[in-house]
Order: structure tokens, then sequence, then C-alpha cells
């Protein structure tokens, strides 16, 4: 009982704001992530991850049956849950994939501007051992298990004011890198590869609205996401 009431002590914690050069070291880290060609071919791995977690629990809360998750070298992903073909819940759990990493990284800044910078590590340890069960292949576990070994070394090694730099560089780099992905799958779908299997050309299928309506959805929530949590990071 004792290592538990210690245990939520630390993780209940809150923490003083980051000093205004740290914080601004956080969002240029997460600005080259996203910005630099050859880093971000890696660091998209990341997004993906946020991506199909994002429609799996938007499959689960909208009822449907999450039969498992899978993420390819390439830094694509596949989410497969059975239930309705059509429907809101099945229009939800689309929409959540290009929305998802957007509204998480609201979320840890939300939790970033209380000052639960350590809270925010272990709930990302938390909801990275819940996807990892409904991984269905190799690659996916190990890309997995790679983030939340970087995720539980920076909780177990760094010192409080290193853990909080650190969680502000993965809430800005999510939160830059949800428009981005956006922005390719529209390039993508102008070129026509892939088109017909991406999440807004399915949506287009399901609601009979435009897939390039649905891009526009996307970006505006990410964007939205990100000028918000911005503000919340900074103010």
């Amino acid at each position: 009982m004792e290592v538990l009431e210690r245990s939520w002590s630390r993780v209940s914690a809150t923490s003083p704001p980051l000093p205004g050069w740290l914080l601004a070291l956080s969002a240029a880290l997460a600005l080259l992530l996203v910005a630099s060609p050859a880093v971000w071919q890696r660091a998209r791995h990341a997004v993906t991850i946020a991506h199909e977690g994002s429609h799996g629990l938007a499959a689960l809360v909208t009822g449907r049956r999450l039969s498992g998750i899978r993420l390819h070298s390439d830094t694509s992903g596949v989410t497969v849950s059975a239930g309705r073909p059509s429907g809101a819940g099945m229009v939800l759990t689309l929409a959540a994939g290009y929305t998802g990493p957007g509204l998480f990284g609201l979320g840890a800044a939300a939790l970033l501007a209380a000052g639960y910078a350590v809270g925010l590590l272990w709930a990302l340890l938390g909801l990275l051992a819940l996807l990892l069960v409904q991984i269905r292949n190799w690659y996916g576990l190990w890309s997995v298990l790679v983030t939340g070994t970087l995720v539980l070394a920076a909780t177990w090694w760094l010192p409080a004011e290193g853990q909080a730099a650190f969680a502000h560089a993965v809430t800005w780099f999510l939160l830059l890198a949800a428009p981005r992905t956006v922005l390719e799958l529209q390039a993508t779908r102008r070129r026509g590869r892939g088109a017909p299997d991406s999440d807004a050309d399915q949506l287009a299928r399901l609601t009979h609205l435009p897939g390039l309506l649905w891009v526009g959805v996307f970006l505006l929530v990410d964007a939205g996401a990100l000028l918000l949590g911005t503000w919340w990071l900074v103010r």
C-alpha cells in the first residue's frame, strides 16, 4: 500500500512551468522532427501509432469489436474492427485516424498546462501498453516497444525538469505532426496513389460527401488543436 501511495504521489505531482528557453527548445526539437525530411521518415512511425490507436479507441467507444492493429515499416498501418459496415460508428472510427494525433496532443497540452508532466508520461505508457495487446504483427510489436522504452527511460532516468521538457517535446510533436500527415494524405490523393483506400475516400463512400471535404475536416481539427494547444503551452 505504501508503495502504491508513493507511486501515485509521484504520478499526480505537479511540475513548475518550464523556463522559456527550455519550452522553446522542446518546440524547436519537435519542429525539427516534423520538418526535416530525413528525420520525419523515422519519426512518422510515432504518428502512425497514434493514428491507428485512435482508430482502435474510436471503434471500442462506438461499440465495434476491435480485431487487431498492424503497423508497417513504410509508416502505414491497418486497424481491423468488426461491426456494421456503415453508420455513425464506422464514420467516427474512420474519422478518428487523422484527427486522433492532434486531439491526443491537445489533451497532452491540457495536462501540461495544469502541471502534470509526469502524469502525462505515465498516461502515455498506459496507452501504449493497452495498444500493445492489440498489435498483430512483429514490426508493430517492435515499433510500440521501442516507443514505450523511450518514454519509460525518460520517466526513469531524467530529472524532473528533463521529464517535463521531454513531455513538452512529445506534445509539440503530436500537435505539429498531425496537420502534416493530413497534407501528405491530400498530396497522395492528388497523385492518385492508394486514394480509394484512404480514410477520406472511405468516408466519402460511406457519407456521399466529397473526400476533399473530409480532408478539410481533418485539417481543420488538427489546425485548431495546434493553435489551442500552443496557446495553452505558452501562456
